[in-house]
């Protein structure tokens, strides 16, 4: 599942949400594939698309009838000390 949401990119980044550090926890069980995530931003122009992104690529790899749900968390706070290294490095930070 971690290389499915690798192919969701953050537009406004351009940059995976893994990297960007937008998922905040991935729990899958017999009836359930679950994913929290975060924006950067309350105001995120572009949740509604990095959710339907998430949901397809998920819908790609996860067994026919598992349920996919996507949860949008707001605790804790995104910061950018979420980020990864390489995605630093890109920001210049």
């Amino acid at each position: 599942m971690t290389a499915a949401l690798r192919r969701v990119v953050d537009p406004e980044l351009s940059m995976s949400i893994v990297d960007v550090g937008l998922v905040y926890g991935v729990v899958i069980t017999q009836d359930l594939a679950r994913v929290q995530v975060t924006m950067t931003s309350a105001a995120c122009p572009v949740a509604d698309v990095i959710i339907d992104e998430i949901e397809t690529e998920l819908d790609r790899v996860v067994p026919a009838g598992l349920l996919i749900q996507v949860e949008l968390v707001w605790e804790p706070e995104w910061t950018p000390e979420r980020m990864s290294e390489s995605a630093k490095r890109f920001m210049g930070w």
